[in-house]
Parts: C-alpha cells; sequence; structure tokens
C-alpha cells in the first residue's frame, strides 16, 4: 500500500467489506475477539470443586445424599464458615483455569501501556519504570512490611524513608517532608492544613482566600475548596504565565496563601515565582507549589530557593512508580522552615543507632504544632523503596540529566510539529517537559478528538486532550526522557499525518479508530449511563418463548 504525498497511508478496507472476507469467530489474526466473562463461564457451574457446604437445596446431589445419612452433616459443615454459608446463588460466572487464564490474557493484548509504547500523556509523566526499582520493591522486608509490626523489626525499612526524606529535601532545598501523604491531591491537603494551621497559631485564621491562577493544576482549586478556602482565579498573561502584577493587586489581610504549578500546566516555567513569593510573603500569607512537574527541573532548579512553603512530589511521576490503574500513589511534601513545626504526623527520626517513628505531638520538641494525621500509618513502603533506589542508581548526574533530557525531548516535539499544528505559546520560548497544541487550523467540523482517535489508530495512545482548559481544543504532549529520538520520530510523523488528515477534512478521521478492538464510542454516554451490572439474557429469552 503506497503512501501519499501527506504521509499517511489510506484506510485498509475493514472485515467484512470490499473482497475481505468476515472470519467466522470475529478474531482478525492474533487480534482475538473476546466476550464477556459472564458471556463465557456458565453461573449455574463452577471450574473448581469444593467440599460441600450449606443447606441440601445448594449442596448438590452428594450433599443431599450425606445429609440423610447423617442429620448433623449440615450443623458440622456450616460450623466450619461459622454460620456464615451463602444462602443464595452469587451470581458470579464458572470458569476452568485455562478459560480464566486466556480470558485475561486477550483482554491484556487489547490493552496500551508503556512496555508497548509511547505514552504521550501531558501532566502524567508516563515514562518507563526500571525493572530494578520493580525487583526492589519486591525484597523481604519490604513487599512484607506490615505497619503493626514493633519498630526493632523494621529498622531497614524506617531507614529506607529516613533516606528517601533526607534526599527529598536535598533536592528541593526544603526544611523537612511529610512522607504519609498517598498522592498528589492528598499532598496538597496536607500542605494547605498546614498553612491554616500556621495562620490559626499566629492569630490570623480570618484568611479565607487562596489564590490560583489558570495555568495551575485543576485539583488545586478543588483542594484548597475541600480544606475550607474560598478561591479566587488570577488570570494567565498572553504568554501562558501567571499575570503577576494581577496577583500582587489582590493580595491582601484576607489572603492565606497561593497555590501555584511551577513548570505551569501550559509547559512553562515560571520566571517570576520568586518575585511573587516575595510578594505573598510580605502580604502574611504562604506559597504553594504543585509539584507534579518536578520531573522537568530535579537537579536543576531548587524549589525552596524559588521561595516555596509546601510542595508534593508526586514519587509516581519523578521517581518511577508505576503510574495510573488505581494502583498506590505517593505524595510526600516538603515544607519550608515556616511551615515545618505544623507538618504532619508521623515522621523518621534517628536517635543514636536507632530509627524511631514519631508518632506523637510534643510540646518540649519539633513539630509542637502539628496539625495531626493525614493516615493511620505511615506511607506507601512499596513507593518509597522504588524512589530511593531510581535516586541512588541515577546520583546527582543522572537526575540532572533526567530534567534536561525530558525538556529536550518536549522541545523537540514542540518545534517538529510548530508548523502542522497550533502552538498557542510557541513563541513564549522554551517550553519545559510537555508541548502544547490546540485544534486551532483543522478543517471544519475536526476537533481534537479526532486527531486523538487517529493516532489510535497509528498505534499510539493519545496525548491529553482539551486540558488545559486556558486553551481550546487543547493537545498536551509529555514524551518524557525516556524516549528515544527514534521513538519520537515515528511519533511526530504519525501526529502529523493525522493532523494533516483533520486539515484536509479527510472524512474517515470521523470515524476512527479503524483498527482498534472497538470501533469509536459513545463517549458522552457511556459516562452518564454506564452499564455497570450484568443482567443474564437467558430468562428473558425463557420467558419470551
Amino acid at each position: 500500500m503506497s503512501i501519499n504525498q501527506s504521509g499517511w497511508r489510506p484506510t485498509a478496507p475493514e472485515q467484512g467489506k470490499g473482497n475481505v472476507p468476515a472470519s467466522v469467530t470475529g478474531n482478525k489474526a492474533l487480534m482475538l475477539e473476546e466476550a464477556l466473562i459472564f458471556e463465557i463461564g456458565d453461573s449455574h457451574t463452577t471450574g473448581v470443586d469444593f467440599d460441600t457446604f450449606g443447606s441440601p437445596a445448594n449442596a448438590g446431589a452428594q450433599g443431599a445424599k450425606d445429609a440423610a445419612r447423617d442429620p448433623g452433616f449440615l450443623r458440622s459443615q456450616e460450623n466450619k464458615l461459622g454460620g456464615l454459608t451463602r444462602a443464595n446463588p452469587i451470581g458470579l460466572p464458572g470458569l476452568s483455569e485455562p478459560e480464566t487464564v486466556r480470558h485475561y490474557t486477550r483482554l491484556s493484548r487489547q490493552n496500551y501501556g508503556i512496555d508497548l509504547g509511547f505514552f504521550p500523556l501531558g501532566s502524567c509523566t508516563m515514562k518507563h519504570n526500571p525493572r530494578l526499582n520493580e525487583k526492589m520493591a519486591r525484597l523481604p522486608g519490604f513487599s512484607d512490611v506490615h505497619p503493626l509490626q514493633p519498630v526493632d523489626t523494621v529498622q531497614g525499612a524506617l531507614e529506607v524513608i529516613h533516606q528517601l526524606a533526607h534526599w527529598l529535601v536535598t533536592l528541593t532545598g526544603m526544611t523537612s517532608v511529610a512522607m504519609s501523604p498517598k498522592a498528589g491531591a492528598h499532598g496538597e491537603l496536607c500542605g494547605v492544613l498546614a498553612i491554616r494551621a500556621a495562620l490559626e497559631a499566629k492569630g490570623e485564621g480570618h484568611r479565607k482566600i487562596i489564590l490560583v491562577p489558570e495555568s495551575a493544576h485543576g485539583t488545586n482549586p478543588a483542594t484548597a475548596a475541600f480544606a475550607g478556602y474560598s478561591v479566587e482565579d488570577i488570570p494567565a498573561t498572553a504568554e501562558g504565565r501567571v499575570d503577576t502584577a494581577a496577583l500582587k493587586a489582590r493580595l491582601g489581610p484576607d489572603v492565606a496563601g497561593v497555590m501555584i504549578t511551577n513548570p505551569n500546566t501550559c509547559g512553562l516555567f515560571e520566571r517570576d515565582m520568586r518575585e511573587i513569593s516575595d510578594a505573598v510573603h510580605a502580604a502574611g500569607g504562604f506559597v504553594y507549589c504543585d509539584g507534579a512537574n518536578f520531573n522537568a527541573i530535579v537537579g536543576r532548579v531548587r524549589p525552596g530557593d524559588l521561595g516555596i512553603d509546601a510542595m508534593h512530589i508526586n514519587l509516581h511521576k519523578t521517581f518511577s512508580t508505576p503510574h495510573g490503574g488505581g494502583g498506590p500513589g505517593s505524595g510526600p511534601v516538603v515544607f519550608s522552615a515556616a511551615l515545618t513545626p505544623y507538618a504532619p504526623l508521623p515522621f523518621v527520626e534517628k536517635q543514636g543507632d536507632q530509627f524511631v517513628l514519631i508518632e506523637e505531638e510534643n510540646a518540649d520538641e519539633h513539630h509542637a504544632g502539628s496539625f495531626g494525621r493525614m493516615v493511620a500509618f505511615h506511607g506507601q513502603m512499596g513507593m518509597f523503596t522504588r524512589a530511593l533506589t531510581y535516586i541512588l542508581s541515577h546520583g546527582a548526574d543522572g537526575l540532572r540529566q533526567v530534567s534536561e533530557d525530558a525538556v529536550l525531548n518536549a522541545n523537540y516535539i514542540l518545534r517538529s510539529l510548530d508548523k502542522t499544528l497550533d502552538a498557542p505559546f510557541g513563541r513564549s520560548g522554551p517550553c519545559m517537559h510537555e508541548a502544547l497544541f490546540s485544534d486551532s487550523g483543522l478543517a471544519e467540523g475536526f476537533s481534537t478528538i479526532d486527531v486523538a482517535k487517529g493516532l489510535i489508530d497509528e498505534g499510539f495512545h493519545p496525548m491529553t486532550m482539551y486540558f488545559p482548559l486556558v486553551v481550546h481544543g487543547a493537545m498536551l504532549v509529555e514524551p518524557t526522557e525516556t524516549e528515544s529520538k527514534a521513538a519520537l520520530d515515528q511519533f511526530i510523523a504519525a501526529l502529523r499525518s493525522v493532523a494533516e488528515r483533520a486539515k484536509a477534512g479527510d472524512a474517515s478521521l470521523k470515524t476512527a479508530p479503524h483498527f482498534a478492538p472497538r470501533a469509536r464510542l459513545d463517549e458522552t454516554l457511556a459516562a452518564r449511563k454506564p452499564v455497570l451490572v450484568w443482567k443474564d439474557p437467558a430468562p428473558l429469552a425463557q420467558a419470551a418463548e
């Protein structure tokens, strides 16, 4: 099949159309069609043999015979389960082991992951996770540690937490760190609660306003509101950065602080960060920095030098913990000297040769003003182990190269595509770790969603769409430092091809993807009216008969 001058391949005929016959099974070579697990299994049978429990009615024929021979049979069986035998069928499908393994393996082949290819999601840092980190996290003593173990039996685990805390403080130029927050938004709440505690300690609990720039992450205003503050927006300049003059003009005795993302969501570094921090401090407020984009500046910029009072660090972005999928995250929060006394418990401290877990406030020592606990225990051990392994294996020069390569890759994508796609802040100087485009210039009726669906046919997970909100039809691309130039060139060629098709009004994009296991869905309907419960159609069919 030839490639035309615009660089894109015409859509191949689909199965069952033209001269291509449809397969009887619905399979397409190695891409196997897979039914729902309820359609494969039978809720009336099971693929596993169990001893009979419960009443004769649901114990099967053998159970009924056993009960008939021995009236105490059922009572003895129920006693084994503490009287918790199930009274009604559970309604789950029964499958054999081969059926179960094949089902989930086939589904996994239809899923996209970082081990398959480039994941260009912006503001997510979906980078490769070194297998060394995974191996360390699975070592006995880390993978099986329990939060209620006596402290003297977990000295190694506490040392890992203590050492990681040291490096997080060192890399950020801050004074202390709370390790227990479980994710970025949880870390934001931790920082805002520390700010509130500090203000109340000074008798300034009347400050109820948090300023949030338009270029900040969407979780920032949500967190401030959740903590009981009123949120006011600060506009962005034409070049996508905080309007410093507008921010200064709004500062006053009712402002508790500002929540700012740096580098911001437009992929730009806030060059006036020190000036902003000084102005907020002069007005009696505090500065919270969203550190989700720390991957762009680690080893290059210390937030503490910019006047930041609190900042969370997504270990699952910057320091290589598997990201997404509902798994455990980790969002330690670093604090300035001004907020350190109000940071949450617990924290690990070295006393002589022993590592001790400080879990109670002490009026005579540090953390006397702590606002309390964020969580029941001490944090995510697996995340800590991975992050420390990542830091130690890279070293100072390696971490610096991480951020340099992430920024280099993003700028390579930006400059390679700014003649094809609209880059709203392309003239604002170099971007940081992510390149931002818009759907301006596409043919009438075509938008970001069509470009994203076309990318799926090219074998790529789409970029972040429609975010940040300050850009219409936003397409946010973050290449990370782990992608090679060859991988980026392939992605650039694919995105350029799809964008040119959208600009030319190629109608086939409106029905893309064509090669994915499923065609384009009605995503609005799926979001508003999801079908979450399996209903067996068999009874309906029998009733009709």
